[in-house]
């Protein structure tokens, strides 16, 4: 991010987002950087979404001047979700004993292993809304009046290609080089800026730990069906 905004005198800095989310802090962080860039340095910025910008990945959207999609990518989910699992009935029928010691009550909240106990449900739910609070509050800011606001955008829906135009959630259908050379004339020059792969993994090696990052970010996109 740092080299798109200041490498020679880029007239502008266009993000290419292919995100399902990930955690809010992150995309807060990324979003937040590119603002504070794009500010110093007086560049507008401009988001284009290829399959997904959903949760974090429409956060850091957002961050943009601009989001423009293809027809049939996926923008929104703007809320907060936990998953987990109840194992206490599993481990009693196998004869399994949980030992937890803890300093503080809260200190094993929500732990797979025990029943659920409504105290930590009400909890997490005054955490998720904490954040969801903050997520709201950076869409409001960004996207301003474009937002329809008769409508509830926040309830973690999502929308496809120009079915997100009416919300205010995008500003219109468009690829990046395309678009870029609309607004800067067909001369315009790209420089491509993307993280630099891992020496091994260039000669087709990979690690366990690469494996189950892949493996984890298929998850995340199928539950958008891409």
């Amino acid at each position: 991010i740092q080299r798109a905004f200041s490498r020679g005198k880029p007239s502008a800095v266009a993000l290419s987002v292919n995100s399902p989310g990930g955690s809010p802090t992150q995309s807060s962080l990324i979003a937040s950087r590119i603002r504070r860039l794009a500010d110093e340095k007086d560049i507008k910025v401009y988001s284009f979404v290829e399959d997904v910008a959903a949760s974090g990945g429409y956060y850091i959207a957002a961050a943009a001047d601009e989001i423009w999609v293809d027809r049939h990518s996926i923008v929104g989910s703007i809320g907060v979700i936990s998953a987990s699992f109840g194992l206490d009935q599993f481990i009693e029928r196998h004869g399994i004993e949980r030992r937890v010691y803890t300093a503080g009550k809260s200190k094993s909240m929500l732990d797979p292993f025990r029943p659920e106990k409504a105290e930590d449900v009400e909890r997490l739910k005054e955490l998720q809304e904490h954040i969801h609070s903050g997520f709201i509050d950076h869409v409001k800011s960004r996207r301003g009046d474009r937002l329809d606001r008769e409508r509830d955008l926040f309830t973690g829906d999502i929308w496809v290609g120009d079915g997100a135009l009416p919300t205010g959630l995008i500003d219109g259908i468009g690829h990046l080089v395309p678009k870029m050379k609309e607004i800067f004339g067909d001369k315009v020059q790209f420089k491509v800026y993307a993280q630099k792969r891992p020496f091994l993994s260039r000669f087709g090696a990979s690690l366990a730990g690469d494996a189950l990052s892949e493996v984890e970010a298929r998850a995340a996109f199928s539950r958008f069906g891409v």
